[in-house]
């Protein structure tokens, strides 16, 4: 059985050198200060995270693992990123231990963010969810035991989906777990699955809890690249329910900012093992955005439709920003409304790019009223 896991690994590597034009596996690591070994970095955070690292530390080497699902595009990496020395892109899951244990070996730090992430697909069919989420983390704890002498420093990207509905505000790290989807269940057990790899093995993990993302490269799937795209082509903002669910909405580059800090702070014990939330304190509801891109296209009201709600909502969800400032010093910097003008004018120059998702926008669901509706 190894030799055909063996061959397999062989193929993948053969492809990445017909494809890049790079030799078959061989990291060349020269001179570079880290090598930052990154999976999921084709989807939408790790792509942001990517370039923004790519770009601030001209000396570091990028290794990529994705298995190119339908949220994961290799485009969203810019082609200069692409065709660099600095960086090498591997094509597989992180469910194969045998590509994980071979790149982790030479990594120096990790961010983990390869994982199934939609709540509503999630509804319609979870099996995948646990599948990369769940038995995904687990290969890469496993990997990380062996090579943990190695590895300075692996970010573990959890949600705050794990937590559910708010039982005190603002949500704190000690909130209780509570998650209310199939995909808010995977990660949570992720999440502990790695608490639990940091108590058995002392491995040097951080767990993040990030709030609402939105940004560039977003899916359409999500409801404010959903809401934009609608707008620029004439179809309603669909609304879940009332739409007066409220959450906590961190930009991107933010996020960005404080996996950076986290790879680079100078007392790793002072994290180590911690969880981590990140967001602003500051709800929005989902009619607060709807009508922001409305007044933004100038839409009178009839571009506004209610659906159902989606099964296993969560009302409401906002972050404590006290740990992440007295651990890192972080704080989000870019207020809503410049992050959201922000992100519309990025979806405004780059149709052709977000075009090629449309027909993974929506998703039949059954509701709790036993009804098929399209979320």
């Amino acid at each position: 059985m190894k030799s055909i896991h063996w061959v397999k690994f062989a193929i993948l590597i053969l492809f990445q050198s017909v494809i890049y034009g790079k030799p078959a596996y061989e990291l060349k690591r020269n001179d570079a200060k880290k090598v930052v070994f990154i999976t999921g970095a084709a989807g939408f955070i790790g792509s942001n995270f990517t370039e923004y690292m790519f770009e601030k530390y001209p000396s570091y080497h990028f290794i990529i693992l994705d298995s190119l699902t339908y949220a994961g595009n290799i485009e969203n990496i810019p082609l200069s990123i692409r065709t660099s020395d600095r960086f090498q892109f591997f094509y597989g899951s992180v469910t194969n231990y045998h590509i994980v244990e071979m790149l982790m070996q030479h990594a120096d730090f990790v961010v983990h963010f390869a994982a199934e992430s939609h709540v509503t697909r999630s509804i319609c069919d979870d099996t995948t969810f646990f599948e990369t989420d769940v038995m995904g983390t687990r290969v890469m704890m496993t990997a990380l035991v062996k090579h943990a002498r190695k590895v300075e420093r692996f970010i573990h990207i959890s949600t705050s989906e794990v937590l559910g509905t708010a039982e005190q505000e603002p949500m704190k790290e000690d909130h209780p777990m509570n998650p209310r989807s199939p995909y808010a269940a995977a990660k949570a057990g992720a999440d502990r699955l790695v608490y639990s790899y940091c108590c058995t093995y002392g491995v040097p993990a951080v767990i993040i809890r990030p709030f609402n993302n939105y940004g560039p490269r977003q899916h359409l799937e999500k409801v404010i690249p959903r809401f934009i795209t609608s707008a620029m082509k004439g179809r309603p903002l669909t609304i879940h329910g009332s739409g007066q669910q409220q959450r906590d909405w961190l930009h991107v580059h933010d996020v960005c900012r404080a996996l950076d800090m986290i790879l680079h702070i100078d007392q790793f014990d002072k994290i180590k093992h911690q969880v981590i939330h990140l967001g602003t304190g500051q709800p929005t509801s989902i009619n607060q955005i709807a009508h922001a891109v409305q007044e933004h296209f100038q839409l009178n009201d009839s571009a506004l439709s209610h659906i159902g709600d989606r099964p296993g909502q969560v009302s409401r969800h906002i972050s404590s920003t006290q740990k992440a400032y007295e651990l890192l010093g972080w704080k989000a910097e870019i207020p809503f409304k410049e992050g959201l003008e922000q992100t519309i004018s990025w979806y405004k120059h780059h149709r052709e790019e977000w075009q090629k998702a449309e027909t993974m926008m929506y998703v039949p669901i059954y509701t709790n009223d036993e009804i098929i509706e399209v979320h």
